[in-house]
């Protein structure tokens, strides 16, 4: 399981490094027109629809993203794949097809369907097209159909599989949000503790979509709370140091807690990885601090450290709890980063706002404490400490004997055993990765004639071939000779 889970973890990188500059591109434009959102500025406009065109989509990118990289293969019919199985269940369960499938109005749709596109739904259709693209990707049909054989039918089986998965969303999804619902109600009356289990579930619920749920109730008109609406517009029943309580407690979290939880993981990173870590931590700390956008830090180390991700979300209760039980308060309308923050000191019924940034260094200090000690601990693989044999900073320094990677590619497949041997071949940042039938067959002092410095045989079926930076590019013509 938890080979899988960091697995999934790494496959999620390739959609979240592209996360940070397109929510620096969204604050910008909402920090030069933070009440139009766009429409009184044009190029508050641009910038806004930028950053919205990645952001809002994070759940397609995480469909292909996971796709591609969970595939064994990881080719581009299985990303096609997970963007069809993304489509075929968010479009069965929207709630205009629902309305239609159970003939009533839209209006009476039940609101979980109005959810359905979330990160969840995205995470499910790429793992189940990475396993539909593993399983039939080889398939063979009769002459008549032989068009579709292969990789061309794997959207197809995958369109097939996502109508069954759409059923049974459509009977689970509905009673788990409305749960979801009656749960955060109840929460409502707890005061600082209510806020606090809020805060909670609120983390623990990102993966899953589910979050919205609860997102109804505390900051929307579901209870009567409304509490981003009264804060900022200051409807009637605001309260000075109540409403934004189920605000307040994000600032301290996503302004300074993320970026401390990421200073930890870059110190506790390899030595030899620490530059690669400090590339997307250092981008994913800004983009938490200046926008609130979450996402490229929590889903560093969602999966690859589960653990970490629960006592974030514990951490983000407590925070939670302590502003409210304080009447500490402050509002965002985009996320808890330093833009919202700095915006809201002018609402008349933010609360003594100045001390979420004294809370907030608390918390960086925490972030970095707790998960420093707890990486260390249980040598938990977040980014920079995934396991290898061979030091990656001696790998990048590898010099090629040349500039041909056509030749070099074929002296490589020579080496390997020629085609008949490989099974797969995928790459990481450094080096060939294969699976073979059989290793005795490969002839190291040939591939090393290339420049490649080394071949490492983990078991009797999987081989890598450390090759240096310009990896990609031999990879490529490897690819066209397979």
């Amino acid at each position: 399981m938890m080979k899988f889970l960091q697995r999934l973890g790494k496959s999620l990188m390739l959609p979240v490094a592209v996360l940070p500059v397109a929510a620096i591109l969204m604050g910008i434009g909402y920090w030069i027109d933070p009440s139009g959102w766009g429409g009184g500025n044009q190029f508050a406009a641009f910038l806004i629809k930028a950053g919205s065109a990645i952001l809002d989509h994070i759940p397609i990118l995480f469909a292909v993203g996971i796709a591609l990289g969970m595939s064994k293969k990881q080719d581009g019919a299985a990303a096609i794949s997970g963007l069809v199985a993304f489509l075929v269940i968010t479009t069965l369960l929207s709630k205009d097809t629902v309305a239609m499938l159970t003939k009533v109005d839209v209006e009476q749709v039940n609101a979980a369907f109005g959810k359905i596109d979330n990160a969840f739904v995205g995470i499910i259709s790429g793992i189940i097209a990475s396993i539909c693209y593993d399983r039939f990707s080889g398939t063979q049909l009769p002459t008549f159909l032989a068009f579709f054989s292969g990789r061309r039918c794997v959207p197809i089986v995958t369109s097939i599989v996502m109508l069954g998965v759409s059923l049974i969303f459509f009977v689970i999804w509905p009673p788990v949000y409305g749960a979801l619902v009656a749960f955060g109600i109840g929460m409502s009356k707890l005061g600082p503790l209510g806020a606090g289990l809020f805060g909670f579930f609120n983390r623990l619920l990102i993966p899953t979509g589910l979050h919205h749920a609860l997102n109804s109730v505390f900051w929307f008109s579901v209870a009567n709370i409304d509490d981003i609406g009264k804060f900022w517009g200051n409807i009637e029943g605001g309260v000075k140091g109540v409403t934004g309580m189920y605000q307040a407690g994000f600032f301290p979290i996503m302004m300074f807690g993320l970026p401390g939880a990421a200073l930890a993981m870059y110190h506790t990173a390899k030595d030899n990885r620490k530059k690669v870590a400090a590339s997307l931590l250092i981008a994913a700390a800004f983009t938490s601090f200046f926008t609130g956008v979450t996402e490229p830090i929590e889903f560093s180390f969602m999966f690859l450290a589960p653990l970490l991700y629960v006592i974030h979300a514990a951490l983000t209760g407590i925070s939670m709890a302590i502003s409210a039980a304080f009447h500490w308060t402050a509002g965002f309308g985009f996320s808890a980063g330093f833009i919202d923050f700095f915006l809201s000191l002018r609402i008349p019924l933010a609360n003594y706002p100045l001390m979420l940034l004294v809370q907030g260094a608390i918390f960086f200090v925490l972030y970095y404490l707790i998960f420093r000690f707890v990486i260390v601990k249980f040598n938990l693989k977040t980014p920079g400490r995934e396991d290898d044999d061979i030091d990656v900073e001696a790998e990048s320094k590898v010099a090629l004997s040349g500039s041909n990677f056509a030749e070099m590619a074929k002296i490589i497949l020579d080496g390997l055993g020629g085609k008949e041997n490989i099974v797969s071949v995928d790459f990481c940042v450094t080096r060939l990765r294969l699976d073979v039938k059989d290793t005795t067959l490969i002839n190291d002092k040939k591939i090393k004639s290339t420049g490649c410095t080394g071949v490492i045989k983990p078991s009797k079926t999987s081989a890598q071939v450390i090759v240096g930076t310009k990896v990609q590019f031999v990879y490529d013509e490897l690819k066209k000779l397979l």
